[in-house]
């Protein structure tokens, strides 16, 4: 975007952050940017950028999210009302990364599931592996329960849902590999899937799915209607 100045030059006009915002999304944003924007128009003198600009140099962001209420409105060019805009975001940021939101994995589909297993689709022994989700759908933690033939590792009921108890989970998922390549389901694949499904309807975890992994493919059973 350009606009011609009265003496005739051609010059770039700067972006606003709001406008940066909106076009190119939070991502792309510098860090003083955002500061900006949640400075608004609540300044004491001075442009919002520059004043963000300045709090950013003397004030590093992991600095200013534990600042109090106090420091932040005696900042040069902060009013008190955006001292309490800054109060309130960050806090609510504290609450959201205590929960998990933005960090942890979120399964939604079964392809949401293959970049946590991408550790055992190359392995020549059969790994079978529990991942653990909370009530928003969210991978807490992965366990490994077996490593071999799983002909000759039989995985209890007990014991799958003895360790979600441990970690709190709503929901489990089952996984494992297929050294050979080949994600085709066995019997016994389905047989113990089902059984470990019969299990959580007494207990009230949910099991979500079976998922079979190879080098380059996996197969879901809740997607095959094998569960």
């Amino acid at each position: 975007m350009v606009e011609e100045k009265s003496g005739g030059s051609i010059e770039a006009t700067v972006d606003m952050p709001g406008e940066r915002l909106r076009r190119c999304g939070p991502e792309a944003l510098t860090d003083h940017e955002l500061v900006a924007i949640l400075l608004g128009t609540g300044c004491r003198g001075n442009s919002v950028v520059d004043v963000a600009r300045s709090i950013v140099a003397a004030h590093p962001k992991e600095e200013l999210m534990t600042m109090s209420l106090l420091s932040l409105a005696a900042l040069k060019g902060v009013e008190r009302v955006k001292a309490c805009v800054f109060v309130a975001a960050f806090e609510l940021t504290r609450r959201g990364l205590r929960k998990g939101i933005g960090i942890l994995p979120v399964v939604s589909r079964p392809t949401d599931v293959a970049p946590s297993l991408s550790d055992i689709k190359d392995q020549r022994k059969d790994y079978f592996v529990f991942l653990f989700l909370n009530a928003r759908n969210q991978i807490i933690h992965k366990e490994i329960v077996s490593i071999g033939s799983l002909s000759a590792s039989i995985v209890h009921p007990r014991e799958v849902f003895h360790a979600a108890v441990n970690h709190s989970a709503a929901r489990v998922i089952l996984a494992h590999n297929h050294p050979s390549g080949d994600v085709s389901p066995s019997k016994a694949d389905i047989e113990l899937a089902r059984r470990l499904v019969d299990a959580d309807n007494i207990l009230g975890i949910d099991v979500l799915d079976h998922i079979i992994i190879a080098q380059s493919d996996f197969v879901s059973l809740k997607e095959r209607n094998l569960l």
